[in-house]
């Protein structure tokens, strides 16, 4: 995982480029005629600017990782991961670890957050049944898991274990339920884990977990964040799937307000991979009673899940080019296979329950008629690592399992074989990170950003992202202290905007830069969903600033950037792009009778895919099938409008 240049420099420029000090940049000829402010210069000598005053605005961004399982998780431990949580906070703070398949593992840069979100169900167990313990042994099944795993046939084990999980036919002898000795010590001592690498104003550590709902296979899956330390936290144990727990949604959301009631302190749940849920994650309808989703349900979610992992290993949520035939670059990262689902192949009709931007859409909808929007969630990335190892960038990534971690055969055996279809290793996604605008590296300060949704989505580049609306942006704002004039004049992303001043529509102010070990930037796009006059919900795809002197076609589409990248040496040159866009937009179709959001988009330029790294590592020839080159991106969460009444 090498690094091409230092931490502190990345540091130094995040807080010069957006977050507020206006100063002239040298012009490049790589910005579009559409940008109002210069590009910045290639940063080859960057300088550390002075010490920030101490706005009331957060100075940058903090990259983390909320989804990371280690050894603990039952699929994991059966997989052959190897590293415990506190081996996996260790290696997120920058230091050296050996995986599980015996390579050594270091980050070029470090994470500045991180929950190790073990699995609650089984808690404990695949430790124990590794170790040998004779009551898990005495099991037929669970002595058969551990011959599989004596034999070194991991894959075939965790395979087994998974879907015997997801069927509901997990041998009783061997739970470990909430409440269980087994299970209890192992909770503790994840809270345990979390607390000694704890390091406020440095690296935060969370306390979570991941409650893996399964119906008939599909995943409901959500991760449970704690603002709190561990006096609150070891008062409970997690809310698990199997009984005592549940796979509805409706009963963790209690679990969670009796958690609150009884501690006084406070947890967010963050659902994930609506794209294997078979179309249940986004319901209209509920999968659990059939009935139309109440004011209860939506009042409900929308307090309990304030955020959305968009982007992560087991592909993209964003949109589906099914749902969105309009948008060129809604074809990224596809997932859509169904999970473990063993009584219904995936339709298409599903995938309108699946994916972000139909979610956010139907919102609108259902708020028209219940008065709250259950789907009003900002959108973050995180990994779902399943090796103790958060590796999200395509030049560093290490894998969903130890199965799939470097070596020459990952990109050709199948990852999983689901009854609904096979997903080969190449399909595996290099992604994602959470971004938060968070004022401090506090638990505190983190969990309330990511509450008010002030979070965006990137798929491994550490790109920097800002995004404000109001209705009196200008476009000199763009050429001006961004952050100073965007939280002056509006309202940042995850934010609202409500009554439309008379004779005025709703104006944005976007700047992103780009990761200083990514590629330069092709384009930022502004997303919106609306509920027209007729109360069907609608959406379009606006180029907002690009780079180069390209120009619109007639029917407004942008031709593309190009592409740099060498296959043969897995490199790509920035000789297209931007590394800096700067931009403000108004609305020109703006109805103030309409509800609408809106989230932008930030493409990088191609770059190679984590299986091109593989191909040129390891001299291997790939099928046509696998894709060799990448356009990273970043979502901002959404600014929403409501109309007056």
């Amino acid at each position: 995982m090498p690094s091409q240049r230092t931490r502190p420099w990345i540091l130094g420029l995040t807080s010069t480029l957006i977050a507020g000090c206006a100063t002239k940049q040298p012009e490049q000829s790589a910005t579009s005629p559409a940008a109002t402010s210069p590009a910045a210069a290639s940063p080859a000598t960057p300088s550390t600017p002075a010490a920030p005053a101490g706005p009331a605005y957060p100075m940058r961004p903090l990259f983390g990782d909320t989804h990371l399982h280690t050894a603990l998780s039952l699929d994991a431990g059966a997989a052959g991961t190897k590293i415990l949580p506190a081996e996996a906070y260790r290696f997120a703070k920058g230091q050296e670890v050996t995986s599980a398949t015996g390579q050594k593992a270091k980050l070029s840069r470090a994470l500045d957050f991180l929950v190790v979100a073990d699995h609650s169900d089984q808690m404990g167990l695949i430790t124990d049944l590794i170790a040998g313990k004779p009551e898990l042994l005495a099991n037929p099944m669970g002595k058969q898991w551990y011959d599989l795993i004596q034999a070194g046939k991991k894959g075939q084990a965790a395979m087994s274990i998974i879907t015997t999980f997801a069927q509901g036919k997990f041998p009783k002898e061997m739970m470990y339920n909430p409440g269980t000795p087994g299970y209890t010590a192992t909770w503790h001592g994840i809270i345990q884990a979390a607390e000694e690498a704890n390091q406020p104003g440095t690296f935060t550590a969370f306390i979570g977990y991941e409650w893996t709902s399964l119906v008939n296979g599909a995943n409901m899956h959500r991760n449970i964040l704690f603002r709190d330390n561990g006096d609150k936290a070891t008062q409970v144990e997690p809310f698990t799937n199997y009984p005592p727990g549940s796979s509805d949604p409706r009963d963790l959301w209690k679990w969670m307000t009796a958690y609150e009631q009884k501690t006084g302190g406070q947890v967010l749940a963050i659902a994930h991979n609506g794209n294997l849920s078979n179309g249940i994650m986004f319901p209209l309808i509920e999968s659990f009673n059939g009935k139309p989703v109440d004011r209860e349900y939506a009042e409900t979610r929308a307090k309990r899940e304030r955020l959305y992992e968009v982007t992560q290993m087991k592909g993209d949520g964003e949109t589906h080019p099914y749902l969105s035939p309009n948008d060129e670059f809604a074809d990224f990262e596809r997932w859509d296979k169904g999970n473990l689902d063993l009584t219904e192949k995936k339709k298409p009709a599903m995938l309108e329950f699946e994916y972000a931007r139909s979610a956010l859409k139907n919102g609108l909808a259902l708020e028209s008629k219940l008065g709250t929007n259950p789907y009003k969630f900002g959108l973050i990335g995180s990994t779902d690592s399943h090796t103790g190892l958060t590796t999200p960038d395509d030049n560093n990534f290490w894998g969903k399992l130890p199965t799939s971690e470097p070596s020459p055969e990952r990109t050709k055996h199948p990852f999983m074989k689901a009854p609904q279809g096979t997903i080969m290793g190449w399909e595996e996604t290099a992604s994602g990170y959470a971004a938060v605008w968070a004022k401090e590296n506090t638990r505190e300060s983190l969990f309330d950003a990511m509450q008010r949704k002030e979070v965006y989505a990137t798929t491994g580049p550490r790109i920097t992202v800002r995004f404000f609306g109001g209705w009196d942006f200008a476009a000199t704002d763009a050429k001006g202290d961004v952050a100073a004039v965007g939280y002056g004049k509006g309202v940042p992303m995850g934010g609202d905007l409500k009554h439309a001043p008379a004779g005025k529509s709703p104006t944005f102010l976007l700047a992103a830069m780009k990761d200083p070990e990514g590629g330069n930037l092709d384009r930022i796009q502004v997303i919106k969903g609306w509920l027209d006059a007729k109360g069907a919900v609608q959406e379009r795809v606006i180029d907002v600033v690009w780079s180069g002197d390209r120009t619109p076609d007639a029917k407004g589409k942008l031709p593309p950037v190009g592409n740099t990248v060498d296959l043969a040496t897995a490199t790509w040159k920035d000789t297209i792009g931007a590394p800096q866009l700067v931009q403000t937009w108004t609305d020109p179709e703006f109805d103030p009778a309409q509800r609408a959001f809106y989230y932008a988009r930030v493409l990088e330029i191609p770059t190679p895919r984590w299986t091109a790294y593989d191909a040129k590592n390891y001299q291997l020839k790939l099928p046509k099938e696998v894709p060799m080159t990448t356009q990273e991106r970043a979502y901002t969460s959404p600014i929403w409008y409501t109309p007056a009444g």
